[in-house]
């Protein structure tokens, strides 16, 4: 395990750069173009991120970027 202390403005930052990222992979699964190995890929890292997310977010901001597991499976 791994602690990392941040000031106000990092976690705003943080807050930031971690939305952007779910905002993007969101719109690259929803890209029919995309397939295969990419799309694996591109879950995990989803996974990962939402679970960063999650630590500090609210529920009101978490629900935005959950994902319906059946629609995607």
């Amino acid at each position: 395990m791994l602690g990392i202390l941040f000031n106000d403005k990092e976690c705003k930052e943080l807050d930031y750069v971690l939305r952007k990222e779910l905002d993007e992979m969101l719109l690259d699964l929803n890209d029919s173009r995309i397939d295969g190995e990419i799309r694996v890929a591109i879950e995990n890292r989803y996974k990962v991120i939402f679970r960063m997310y999650a630590r500090f977010a609210s529920p009101k901001e978490l629900s935005r970027y959950a994902r319906n597991k059946r629609k995607y499976n």
